[in-house]
């Protein structure tokens, strides 16, 4: 591979600079793409989501709350979820998305003490719960946070 032979994907580069309305040869001409007539065809058309003076959709729906753009999104796991785990394991973020546990990590991982845990694991996430923390460690696992 040179550099002269690079070329982008295919598909991935589409061009809307061709020239409109040069002539019925350029595939392009007469009304350059705007069809006949209308309010639509003319320059000074509306903007999106104009709807003739009646009142828009996004104003007529009504608005409630807000999102917090601070918050993290912490995904919480009950301690019997990690029982598909062997004994003396290593319970990490990437082995909970191997095992198909959870789906990705976004923000963090935090285990609460719901339920019973019956083997010795090593546990490396963001955040434990104080009794899931003492249950781990008192079968001998520990419970470590990155």
């Amino acid at each position: 591979m040179e550099l002269s032979n690079l070329r982008p994907a295919a598909g991935s580069v589409t061009s809307d600079n061709f020239r409109r309305g040069r002539g019925h040869g350029s595939g392009n001409g007469k009304t350059a793409g705007k069809g006949h007539k209308g309010q639509k065809a003319r320059s000074g058309a509306p903007r999106p989501g104009f709807e003739g003076g009646q009142m828009p959709l996004y104003r007529r729906i009504p608005k409630r709350g807000f999102t917090n753009r601070n918050s993290k999104e912490i995904v919480a796991l009950n301690l019997d979820v990690l029982e598909r785990f062997e004994d003396g394991a290593d319970v990490t973020v990437d082995a909970l998305i191997e095992k198909g546990i959870i789906k990705d990590a976004c923000d963090g991982v935090k285990v609460l003490g719901n339920g019973e845990l019956t083997k010795k694991l090593n546990v490396k996430v963001n955040a434990y719960s104080a009794s899931a923390k003492e249950k781990i460690e008192a079968l001998g696992g520990t419970a470590e946070v990155i």
